[in-house]
């Protein structure tokens, strides 16, 4: 692999996004969490909820604040990484780009107002309505930086003359048919991830033999969202599916290493491929799946690879990628019913192994998301925006990429670090028992 410059950008993007993406689901899961929890104190007049939303909002500004700063290293990176791309799209991506940055001061002008009118009104119900505007915030943010996105992989809404675009209809160019699976995909995403972060907290805790009241509940309720969530990510994962079979069929079948066109095709689940007889071995394959999740009949015929030129082929490793996220989406489908039905049966008792599966639903969930996006970004190459710019065409050619490259890294761990630090102080100092006294 030669380190050119647009093997740089490609890396040093890719740094920025996958760092950024951690901080960015958390961003757009907790509020609805603890907008939910506070409703449920106030209905219930339990102030175990109460205080979950109270403690959550706390470290949820501490991210709010590192995700800014990586979401604004995104935008300049835009600029100085991918000028071309810039220049022949930004016209196209200029309007979401502006409501996401809309978006994100709507969030955060009523995050401000929500953290500071804690327990001044008479009336509870009216503070918990400053909530709702930080979940529409944050989930609009999410939407429309994923129709950035999904443009680049359906680019639509313009006229390409003479190598720009021109007559650029914006409403066109975002509400794309990337769009539907692309944004809900990631948002239902990022609500089940949050929900499993803030479960390891409560799992964690009872572990360590802290059987409070307070983390019974904060487990139960949040375990109960993971679910919910986690099952409507499966279900826009089908979608997603269909599209890519229908507008994106390069990457479906390099996905699913499937080479030859027909019906009734099977899904492969592992293995190790021959790259010179493209022949895999060793994979649990799955009769008329890939049929059904593309076509949704298990006759449904699928493109292969074949139907495809050589050098527009993804990167074949993907298919890894793609296994991972569905494996571990299936964990988190499964883990939070055991929960369920052991806790029915044990009447109320949960048991160490299962908490310990739930304690690693949150590193399972946000790695299913990073290999997510690189299933994403990698299955869409060659093209930056498909069909119309290759990346290598897109890439800057000024100097000094690789001291960038340095440069983010040790920010990034700076960052990390001190994130890190700041949340485990903060709550280290309150414990729940002097927070409800």
């Amino acid at each position: 692999m030669e380190l050119d410059n647009t093997m740089l950008a490609r890396i040093l993007t890719s740094l920025t996004l996958g760092f950024h993406i951690i901080f960015a689901a958390m961003g757009v899961g907790i509020p609805v969490i603890i907008s939910i929890a506070e409703w449920l104190g106030i209905r219930r007049k339990d102030p175990m909820y109460t205080l979950m939303a109270r403690r959550w909002v706390k470290g949820f500004t501490v991210t709010v604040a590192v995700g800014v700063v990586t979401g604004t290293c995104i935008g300049l990176q835009l600029s100085l990484l991918w000028p071309s791309f810039m220049k022949v799209a930004g016209e196209a991506i200029a309007l979401p780009l502006f409501l996401e940055t809309f978006a994100f001061f709507f969030e955060a002008i009523f995050l401000g107002i929500y953290l500071y009118t804690w327990d001044r009104f008479k009336n509870p119900y009216i503070h918990w309505l400053f909530s709702i505007p930080v979940v529409i915030g944050s989930t609009a943010s999410a939407f429309f930086i994923m129709t950035v996105n999904a443009f680049m992989n359906a680019p639509q809404g313009f006229t390409l003359a003479n190598g720009a675009i021109v007559d650029v209809q914006p409403l066109t160019a975002m509400f794309n048919p990337a769009t539907p699976t692309k944004a809900g995909h990631m948002i239902l995403s990022s609500y089940a991830t949050s929900a499993f972060i803030l479960a390891a907290i409560a799992a964690w805790k009872l572990l360590k033999g802290n059987r409070h009241e307070y983390y019974r509940k904060a487990l139960h309720f949040t375990v109960a969202l993971a679910l919910l969530f986690s099952f409507g990510t499966a279900l826009y994962g089908d979608f997603a599916g269909k599209y890519l079979a229908k507008y994106q069929p390069a990457k479906l079948a390099a996905a699913e290493w499937h080479f030859e066109t027909k019906p009734q095709a099977e899904l492969i689940f592992g293995g190790v491929l021959d790259r010179e007889t493209l022949e895999v071995k060793g994979a649990v394959k799955l009769p008329y799946a890939l049929s059904i999740l593309a076509t949704g009949s298990p006759n449904g015929e699928v493109m292969g690879l074949d139907q495809i030129p050589r050098e527009l082929w993804p990167p074949l490793v993907i298919h890894y990628f793609f296994d991972g996220m569905v494996a571990i989406g299936m964990y988190m489908l499964v883990v939070p019913l055991l929960y369920f039905a052991v806790r029915r049966w044990k009447k109320g008792n949960v048991p160490r192994p299962l908490l310990h599966a739930i304690f690693w639903g949150a590193p399972l969930s946000i790695l299913a998301i990073e290999l997510g996006w690189i299933f994403s970004e990698i299955g869409r190459q060659p093209w930056i925006l498909v069909g119309y710019m290759k990346t290598q065409h897109a890439a800057t050619t000024a100097d000094n990429v690789g001291e960038m490259l340095v440069m983010f890294s040790l920010m990034y761990a700076f960052l990390a670090i001190v994130c890190s630090l700041v949340l485990k102080r903060m709550f280290k100092n309150k414990p729940i028992e002097a927070e409800l006294k």
